[in-house]
């Protein structure tokens, strides 16, 4: 593994009023490492993820990828071209087929022509295993199929870094798999992934490091049969005492 962080966060703070999302939150991801983020709501996981590439503001301390402080406006753009994110609610473009849904934005940021774009996204479709759909719109397709549209559209942008925000957490139990196989299937090719989920099958299976956050901080990190298995602090036993069965 790369001995020098892609992602490097240092002290990092943010408040929403007066209550403290994040409180001085320590974190490097490395090249190729997969990091699954657990804990209970409202413990600052998806707040630390939107921090990665900005879309949520912080208040003091530093996130620095690939390299890049995320300072000036020019630098985050920088960024947000190389870290692709997925979110719990899809955020497709209901008009726009799933074809045109992973074109968009491969025309307009990478300045792709239609063609070398279309041949991008049939290639992704049929890699999340649904190439049969490229000309089905959102409302056509189900949580499952729309979430893996959704990773597609990601990885158009040939990121280095994906993001997850408890991507299978708006979906029925029998579409979390196929979402799930997707995700499994980036890790084994070496993406560099950050994870917000409840999904501890997928953190065994695919994660480096799992790490538990509560109350804007992070309680306690390491291998997840080590974390899941042997926890060392109370909060760790408490939380997953309560999710793992």
């Amino acid at each position: 593994m790369n001995n020098q962080p892609i992602i490097h966060i240092e002290n990092l703070h943010k408040h929403f009023g007066p209550t403290a999302a994040l409180n001085g939150v320590d974190l490097d991801v490395y090249p190729g490492e997969v990091v699954v983020i657990v804990g209970p709501s409202g413990s600052g996981k998806s707040t630390l993820l939107r921090c990665i590439n900005r879309l949520e503001k912080f208040d003091a301390g530093s996130v620095v990828v690939d390299g890049i402080p995320l300072t000036t406006a020019e630098n985050i753009n920088a960024i947000r071209t190389e870290v692709g994110m997925v979110f719990q609610s899809f955020n497709l473009f209901p008009h726009l087929t799933a074809l045109e849904n992973i074109t968009i934005a491969q025309k307009v940021v990478r300045k792709r022509s239609k063609a070398d774009a279309n041949e991008t996204a049939l290639a992704l479709l049929a890699k999340v295993g649904i190439p049969e759909k490229s000309h089905n719109f959102p409302g056509q397709l189900s949580g499952g199929q729309q979430q893996r549209v959704a990773i597609a559209r990601a990885l158009a942008m040939n990121p280095k870094i994906m993001l997850f925000d408890e991507p299978t957490s708006a979906l029925d139990p029998e579409m979390i798999q196929e979402v799930l196989d997707v995700m499994l299937q980036l890790a084994r090719e070496g993406m560099t992934m950050v994870v917000v989920s409840h999904e501890m099958g997928f953190a065994r299976a695919a994660a480096d490091r799992a790490v538990l956050m509560d109350e804007g901080v992070i309680v306690e990190e390491g291998p997840p049969d080590i974390l899941f298995n042997h926890p060392t602090h109370e909060r760790t036993k408490s939380f997953l005492s309560k999710i793992l069965v």
